[in-house]
């Protein structure tokens, strides 16, 4: 079962430029839910709500229940517009959701185990290959984000898809099999360090 997030906002009765630049007037931000074959729902958010959202991670993949002078709808954040200079938000699209209806939605990646990896280590790097991966799901089954775990990873080993947490009920969308999500690569080394000591090394039997 899809995480519940509350938003509260209000109805805006009127669409177009106009409306929206009246609702920026008043303090709040402009928005629209849409989708499932219903009419468009217009309505007003308080922008400290947005930038809330903004700051945790997973947003886009996270259900939101709007709650608007009776209204009530589930959805998903798909778009926010800023302002080219004050980059505040100016515009927010919200996609309905239907129960039974699948939809494609970006899923985040959270790594576990770093401080346990052998290869880490060893100094191998964590090579975070895609950081969030786009599934289809119906809405009662999103999950808030995959699990990677790491901890047994030695340097040259992976996780793939198969290997993370959380991916029961939903779909990639992309079709390679199997794809990698996360490597431990060996660790880089300093060119400059290693010019260096090959210059020692020389210098060491020019004197002999």
């Amino acid at each position: 079962m899809a995480k519940i997030n509350p938003i509260e906002a209000s109805l805006r009765a009127k669409a177009g430029k106009g409306a929206a630049r009246a609702t920026r007037r008043g303090g709040l931000v402009p928005a629209v839910v849409y989708g499932a074959g219903k009419d468009a729902t217009l309505i007003a958010l308080d922008p400290r709500i947005i930038t809330r959202e903004l700051t945790k991670s997973g947003w886009r993949s996270r259900v939101y229940e709007i709650k608007a002078e009776g209204v009530t709808e589930r959805a998903l954040l798909r778009d926010i517009q800023f302002h080219p200079v004050s980059d505040a938000p100016i515009h927010v699209d919200f996609q309905r959701l239907k129960a039974g209806e699948r939809i494609h939605v970006e899923i985040s990646v959270h790594i576990a185990g770093e401080d346990a990896s052998p290869g880490i280590k060893r100094g191998g790097v964590l090579n975070v290959v895609r950081h969030t991966v786009e599934v289809t799901a119906d809405p009662e089954s999103i999950p808030e984000f995959f699990t990677a775990d790491v901890s047994a990873l030695d340097i040259h080993d992976n996780v793939r898809w198969d290997d993370l947490k959380g991916t029961e009920k939903v779909t990639p969308v992309l079709q390679t099999p199997n794809f990698v999500i996360v490597t431990v690569a060996a660790p880089t080394v300093d060119v400059e360090e290693t010019e260096t000591t090959d210059e020692a090394i020389v210098a060491a039997v020019a004197e002999k």
